[in-house]
């Protein structure tokens, strides 16, 4: 018997509770495994992301029906839980009745009877009280972030601006398209992706891209496989386009994988020019080549490369050195659930590494070249702390101002933070520096 959407997701939250397993990738592989149709991918999806999402406050509202309080609960028992109680929360096309049946069902597969019964029970209180539920004093469980997490961006913007950013966290997102400018144009991407029942229209400010809805894997549409089309967050994209990518141009993508740096810059290039795309983990650069040949773009070569250490063959070869460092992910939460209960303690050794990889890449930029530094976090640490602590030990090479499209518009100082509260995009740090000649 097939696994269900509902085990499919509580045996996610469970890989993720054992060994932090990312709960899309473990999902991918349950799909595979158990050929399951497109219905049961997206509602499995929808459970194990929206659980990851507002767990904190999920479990605050099961704790005042569980007696004895949930740290009592057999670790599956309570994934059970909360996969049946997010329906009866957050979900208004699912009838309770079903969350309540089909959560005592799992129970008794995958514990025991004893367990469905308190399953039951629990679960008729949660349906019972629905709009009554008391509301958390505390923004982080109300929200589903650690205490950690609040407090330091509570310092860094401010409680309103902390909270805004909590709310764009759990917010469900639009996924973004940019059409490939070598194979088509907006309309055309538009047309294909109506023809497959997609809803799809031009993005709100940014220029060849679209934003899809109704799609579930954007992977299995004929205009991804044609090459008509990659996914891109608007927010990835700014990065490339602060680093203005030229025609002919020489271009580094020192951490490129999974490739969108890459593919953007070749298209923004026409296809004309030449980009070395390099990544730490060789078996990653093979997504970049298929993504290539996928779009048409024949300027790409991969290379594995440790960003950190100096390759002698490429001191000032390159126009143009885009280093998207490894980062927290901080700023891809509403994407990534999983990011915001990691430790503050556990990413402290970022910095120092995304210093070393900035310092060694700097030794590629030819004179008078551009050096881009980028990450997918919103913590100072990682960001301002690393190019300012770099600037101020590399003489040769100043911040330059750069333009953004709308709302966004012009950076004259050469560094931007962007803020998803601000822009609807993910949170991505860019700092633009050029080397004197």
């Amino acid at each position: 018997m097939p696994v269900s959407a509902r085990e499919a997701a509580v045996t996610a939250l469970g890989a993720y509770r054992r060994s932090g397993a990312w709960s899309d990738a473990y999902l991918n592989g349950v799909f595979k495994k158990e050929n399951m149709d497109s219905r049961d991918k997206a509602l499995a999806t929808r459970l194990s992301c929206g659980v990851l999402q507002n767990m904190s406050l999920i479990d605050y509202r099961l704790g005042l029906y569980v007696k004895g309080g949930i740290g009592k609960l057999q670790p599956n028992v309570l994934d059970i839980l909360r996969v049946s109680a997010y329906q009866i929360m957050f979900m208004d096309k699912i009838p309770h009745s079903a969350a309540v049946n089909e959560g005592v069902a799992l129970a008794k597969k995958l514990a025991n009877k004893a367990a469905s019964g308190l399953v039951n029970a629990v679960l008729r209180r949660i349906s019972e009280n629905v709009g009554k539920y008391p509301e958390p004093k505390e923004p982080w469980v109300r929200y589903s972030h650690t205490e950690q997490w609040y407090n330091y961006f509570s310092a860094l913007v401010g409680e309103e601006n902390a909270e805004k950013l909590m709310i764009e966290d759990n917010a469900e997102t639009d996924i973004t398209l940019r059409a490939n400018p070598l194979r088509c144009t907006v309309d055309e991407l538009i047309a294909s992706l109506e023809a497959e029942g997609v809803t799809a229209s031009e993005h709100s400010w940014l220029e060849g891209c679209v934003t899809i809805s109704g799609a579930g894997s954007p992977g299995e549409l004929s205009a991804f496989k044609e090459g008509l089309a990659m996914v891109q967050d608007a927010a990835a994209a700014m990065a490339v386009l602060a680093a203005e990518p030229q025609k002919g141009e020489e271009v580094l993508d020192a951490c490129s994988a999974p490739g969108g740096k890459s593919f953007l810059t070749a298209m923004l290039m026409g296809n004309e020019g030449s980009i070395l795309s390099c990544d730490l983990h060789a078996n990653k650069l093979k997504r970049i080549d298929e993504g290539a040949e996928r779009l048409h773009i024949d300027i790409i070569s991969t290379a594995p490369a440790d960003g950190s250490k100096f390759n002698p063959a490429l001191k000032e070869r390159f126009d143009l050195v885009i280093a998207d460092v490894p980062c927290s992910g901080m700023g891809v939460v509403r994407k990534k659930p999983e990011i915001r209960y990691k430790s503050f303690e556990d990413i402290a050794q970022l910095p120092e590494i995304q210093y070393n990889i900035l310092m060694n890449l700097a030794e590629y930029v030819k004179p008078g070249g551009r050096l881009v530094y980028s990450t997918c976090t919103l913590i100072r640490e990682e960001n301002e702390a690393v190019t300012e602590k770099f600037l101020s030990e590399n003489g040769d090479f100043t911040r330059e101002g750069f333009s953004l499209p709308a709302p966004i518009g012009d950076v004259p100082d050469g560094e931007k933070t962007l803020w998803p509260f601000e822009y609807g995009t993910d949170g991505f740090y860019i700092c633009r520096m050029r080397k004197k000649k």
